[in-house]
């Protein structure tokens, strides 16, 4: 039976290991956030937030799959794709520097790229620091259009639509839209100058 949207999404939400216990946990946890936000703030009761956070859910949540065949310590599948980037990576220094510094202590930078890429699938879920986290995902972004542009099978403009959306995130921070960052913004909007100094972040 060929895989459907339907069955992969079933499969995703209801697989028996600790990762999909956490991701309901965050998922459950960006609706109280959203409820909370609704019902204190008349201003966020729009189609458009609603619509925002909604996007910035399955954005993140593409960011939290894709951290799934990284979790430490088995770092197979990153290894492959570290291989290929330095094989098809569109500028020589990045395909220089992936063959002689990262490979070679992949025990390190592999638990760094999980990282990164879980603090940017938490961001979004739950709309905390999203600005920060948009730019770490457009970042990630540009390293892989880069690094895969000619990779054989793969269409560069994913990646490019990856950084466009990251960018369109770090433009206008979706964690603002029914989000914690909604609440921060609130709360801190009592001391102007503060809260201007965060903004980037939120």
């Amino acid at each position: 039976m060929e895989p459907t949207p339907l069955h992969d999404v079933v499969a995703f939400l209801s697989k028996p290991t600790w990762f999909t216990f956490v991701y309901w946990l965050l998922l459950l946890t960006s609706v109280a956030i959203a409820l909370l936000v609704w019902q204190r703030e008349q201003h966020q009761r729009t189609p458009r937030n609603i619509a925002i956070w909604a996007l910035r859910l399955l954005v993140g949540t593409m960011w939290w799959q894709q951290t799934l065949w990284k979790i430490p310590p088995n770092f197979a599948g990153l290894r492959y794709w570290m291989e290929q980037q330095v094989e098809h990576a569109s500028l020589a220094l990045q395909s220089a520097f992936v063959r002689d510094i990262v490979l070679p202590n992949l025990a390190v930078f592999g638990p760094l790229v999980y990282l990164v890429e879980l603090l940017i699938a938490v961001s979004l879920l739950i709309g905390v620091c999203s600005r920060g986290g948009a730019l770490l995902g457009a970042l990630m972004g540009i390293n892989l259009w880069l690094g895969l542009y000619s990779a054989p099978g793969e269409w560069p403009w994913t990646y490019m639509f990856i950084i466009i959306i990251q960018a369109m995130f770090f433009v206008d921070p979706p964690g603002r839209s029914l989000g914690i960052d909604a609440m921060a913004r609130l709360r801190l909007s009592r001391h102007e100058r503060f809260a201007a100094r965060l903004s980037w972040v939120t």
